[in-house]
């Protein structure tokens, strides 16, 4: 409170014109700062909040953003180009080595140093770097490793590679791991890593880094690359020194000799548009742009909603000062300039106290995203200055906009019952709850329009809207609350009471809960709906967990063919003796008959009905958006085809086999069963099925020389067989389960193909690799292969908002309560001077927070799926014309998100519970 006799001093300076009047408001708003530590420091953090998760994200983004001479150390280390040669005839790239093409025959043997020095300018130096995978033996048993050749004791690596500890291999006998797979090998330096088949073993004499990469890798000179590396396409290049720069007309020179080449100087200072051909960007990423603008406009208004209770508040405890100013001459505009001030003091205060929190926050968790989120090192402790700059101006004039509304309710205010320090008008006008209504109505009827015709802008604009209509509600929606309080017990009833009575004050802070638990809820329909999506398009070849050990009749190292599979029942017993087993079934594919040559293909496959093949099967890729259109709309190539982890041909199985390879349960499951039992198939696509029966393709490769033609198609034999469609688990990989009499039908024989495995769990990778040893002891062909389910995205940056979101919402929730029990205590002097207990002030406090954090969360969840769904529903009409299609993002209830955020009021009131004091406050009326 000012002292009156400095109050009159105040009151003539304000009236010495506006630059007086407002270096005079700022210095009221100081002092007030100053005065009331503990409201200001609640209003601060309002504002610091939104601030700080802002500020980490830029800063983030910042350090993993590599600049053109960081993501050059990264591809090539200290070398001037890496050089790839693809292709016996020229070749277009992109001059940022982001794709290439070419009509020449694909190189499948490396070429040589000495071949690649005569191609390059004189003076050139070139060192090999080749990349692939490779089985070991690991602390668990046998897993796969990514594999390097690469000299890293050569200057031209630095950057590309980092020395940890130890020394760099200088003979074939020796290696350097990276620190995952020293973790996973269970060795270190001086300790021996050995193959799979334990016929070669090597030394570790150092941890290395690659900055780019960290994953589990193994480093060898690229001499003594294990076998099995690959030696072709962009698993191998050669570091060039050259004389000088590689400038993009020496790029487009040697593309001419179909070699692919990422210049530094390329990269640093790429050429014009125009050059990059058939790579040129057709235009800005409007989609990026407009999901930008969305969330920066989103933004704006949390951060005006979060600091508007706490100008509010301010104003509040403030009325006898303003009164007294304004009894002393000071006008409407003077009042409204001192709670403004409020505004930029306590603005600037916040954006600064968010800003140095969020900058260290990213530095000091920078190792733990590279690690644990990025897999990758960041480019270097940076902050994006600019944006933090635009952050902070965007603190300052969203802290202005929040003063807005309770500046000119100030300047409205009664002198008289300001100065007798009564409430004033506590009933809600009409008005403003009419007009909230109409502008929310209105608010999504502009969202439903711009997501139907996907616009961003018109969806932002919809979606604030609708937020300010709720906002206006929101005092109206209090009182309708407050009038429950009739049948509650006393501190929940006068909480109620002072909430309605205060709505000034209490509006805005339920606004705020409102505005963060709706950024919260959106963001988890977002996530959800994005994973539901990834799902949907990922075609699991057995049920979840499952794992399926299969053994290849060819080597692929040597490409040899296997004259005897192994015993089934051995592997069988391995399997149960590694995995969390409930059951094994052996089963069989389609082989040729007995003396077809090695070399020879046979198999059995549905064939589809001419009448239901897709017209446009074949044109994927180059179809115009009309007939896209015409695909969309035709029944028959309404199928979208997804992708498998899983990788087995059809196969031929008993009964017994189908539960484990389809999952198919109850009558489903029988009738399969019988379909089998019967001489049949079991197919997952309808379309196959005509009358009950399918026709299977008698293929044999020495049918076509190639490509099978459509007249070549035409004359493959076939055979007619029952058929059963599965309609619950999965559909079978492959399209189709063989009955062996349907394979002894085609005069085609069988071989035993593997075991499917039925777990109770999912395995650990730990486990894998202890069966994958125990497989290889028992023949060198057999690999297992887990359905793990659809792998997940490593891109952290929605799980961070996600984060900041839920941060955000519980700190707004605590800040807003903290501020209503800041406005309410000269309540609380009331009830001591009547002989209230200690603990109703506790109480009271619980009961505060649960109403403003309570209906803030019901407004938020139903502002949040609002506004999730607009955007997914906007981003399914982009799509809605294209084909092949692509699962739509489903638009539903994220029930695990919801009931983090139902916990919200629940952990507010336990904060308010446990952090008030329940003494009871008794304060005295300084004397005027």
């Amino acid at each position: 409170m000012i002292h009156p006799t400095k109050t009159l001093r105040f009151a003539a300076r304000l009236r010495g014109g506006p630059g007086t009047s407002w270096l005079t408001a700022l210095r009221i708003a100081r002092r007030e700062a100053r005065r009331a530590k503990g409201r200001s420091a609640l209003v601060i953090a309002m504002i610091a909040l939104p601030v700080l998760a802002l500020a980490f994200a830029a800063a983030s983004y910042d350090m993993f953003n590599l600049r053109p001479a960081e993501q050059a150390d990264r591809d090539m280390g200290a070398a001037d180009a890496r050089l790839l040669w693809e292709s016996s005839g020229p070749v277009q790239q992109d001059p940022r080595g982001n794709g290439w093409s070419g009509n020449g025959t694909p190189y499948t043997e490396p070429r040589t140093e000495s071949e690649i020095i005569a191609a390059l300018p004189a003076g050139s130096r070139v060192i090999p770097s080749l990349e692939s995978f490779a089985d070991f033996r690991t602390a668990s048993g046998i897993g796969t490793l990514t594999t390097r050749g690469l000299d890293i004791r050569d200057p031209l690596t630095a950057g590309l590679a980092t020395l940890l500890d130890g020394r760099a291999p200088v003979s074939g006998g020796e290696v350097t791991i990276s620190e995952k797979a020293a973790e996973r090998l269970g060795a270190g330096i001086g300790d021996t890593v050995q193959n799979a088949d334990r016929t070669k073993s090597w030394t570790v004499t150092g941890i290395v880094e690659f900055p780019s990469s960290l994953f589990d890798e193994v480093v060898f000179l690229p001499s003594a690359m294990p076998n099995g590396a690959s030696s072709s396409g962009a698993a191998t290049g050669w570091l060039w020194d050259a004389p000088g720069p590689v400038s993009w007309d020496q790029v487009k020179q040697l593309n001419q000799r179909g070699m692919v080449v990422f210049s530094r100087e390329v990269l640093i200072h790429p050429p014009p548009a125009s050059e990059a051909g058939m790579f040129v960007s057709t235009g800005v990423d409007a989609e990026a742009i407009g999901v930008g603008g969305l969330v920066a406009g989103l933004a704006i208004l949390e951060i005006v909603l979060l600091a508007g209770p706490a100008f509010a508040v301010g104003a509040r405890r403030r009325r006898r000062d303003l009164g007294l100013i304004a009894a002393n001459g000071g006008t409407p505009a003077h009042l409204r300039r001192i709670v403004l001030a409020d505004g930029v003091v306590l603005g600037t205060l916040g954006a600064v106290a968010g800003l140095v929190i969020g900058v260290a926050a990213a530095f000091a968790t920078r190792q733990l995203m590279e690690v644990h989120l990025v897999n990758q090192r960041a480019g270097g402790y940076r902050a994006f200055p600019l944006a933090l700059a635009g952050i902070a101006a965007l603190a300052v004039g969203t802290g202005l906009l929040a003063a807005l509304v309770p500046a000119f309710t100030a300047a409205r205010g009664d002198v008289v019952a300001a100065l007798t320090g009564r409430r004033g008008t506590v009933r809600s006008r009409k008005r403003w709850l009419v007009a909230g209504a109409a502008l929310a109505a209105f608010g999504a009827a502009v969202t439903f329009v711009g997501a139907r015709g996907t616009d961003i802008n018109l969806v932002l604009a919809g979606l604030i809207l609708g937020e300010l209509g709720l906002v206006l509600c929101t005092p109206a929606l209090v009182g309708l609350i407050a009038r429950l309080g009739r049948v509650l017990p006393l501190a929940p009833r006068i909480a109620l009471r002072d909430t309605a009575r205060n709505r000034a004050a209490s509006a805005p802070a339920i606004a705020a809960v409102m505005a963060a638990v709706a950024g919260s809820v959106a963001l988890g329909v977002v996530l959800t709906a994005d994973q539901q999506r990834n799902d949907a398009g990922y075609q699991a070849g057995l049920p979840d967990g499952y794992a399926f050990v299969q053994y290849q009749y060819r080597d692929p190292a040597t490409g040899a063919q296997a004259a005897k599979s192994p015993d089934m029942d051995q592997v069988a017993t391995t399997v149960r003796a590694a995995f969390p087993t409930v059951s094994t079934v052996p089963v069989t594919e389609v082989a040729c008959p007995a003396g077809t040559p090695t070399d020879v293909y046979c198999g059995l496959s549905a064939r589809l009905p001419a009448e239901r093949e897709c017209p446009w099967a074949d044109d994927g890729g180059t179809l115009s958006a009309d007939d896209q259109r015409k695909a969309r709309q035709d029944p028959r190539c309404a199928r979208y085809s997804g992708w498998s982890y899983i990788g087995f041909g059809a196969a031929v199985a008993t009964p017994d086999a189908l539960p484990g390879l389809t999952g198919a349960t109850g009558d489903d499951l029988a009738k399969a069963q019988a379909a089998l039992a019967a001489g049949g198939v079991v197919v997952g696509d309808a379309r196959y099925v005509v009358d009950g029966k399918v026709t299977l393709e008698i293929y044999d490769s020495r049918q076509a020389d190639g490509t099978v033609t459509q007249e070549e198609r035409r004359n493959i034999p076939t055979i007619v067989v029952p058929a059963h469609v599965v309609t619950t688990g999965l559909p079978p990989h492959g399209g189709v389960v063989l009955s062996s009499a349907a394979v002894a039908a085609a005069k085609l024989t069988e071989r035993p193909s593997g075991v499917v495995v039925a777990n109770s769990r999912v395995p650990t990778t730990a486990e894998e690799d202890r069966l994958t040893a125990g497989l290889r002891e028992l023949d060198q062909n057999l690999y297992v292969s887990v359905e793990r389910g659809p792998q997940r995205g490593s891109d952290p940056t929605l799980l961070i908002l996600a984060a900041a979101a839920g941060v955000i919402t519980l700190g707004a929730a605590g800040i807003a309560t903290g501020l209503a029990a800041a406005d309410g205590r000269a309540d609380l002097s009331t009830l001591a001077a009547v002989g209230a207990s200690p603990g109703v002030r506790r109480r009271l406090s619980l009961s505060q927070s649960g109403v403003i954090a309570g209906l803030g969360t019901v407004l938020g969840v139903a502002a949040g799926l609002g506004v999730s769904a607009a955007v997914l529903y906007a981003y399914n009409q982009a799509g809605a014309g294209r084909w092949p299609a692509e699962p739509p993002y489903p638009v539903g209830v994220p029930w695990e998100s919801l009931a983090v955020v139902a916990v919200v009021p629940l952990v507010a009131m336990l904060g308010a519970g446990l952090l008030t004091r329940s003494r009871l406050p008794i304060e005295a009326r300084r004397a005027t």
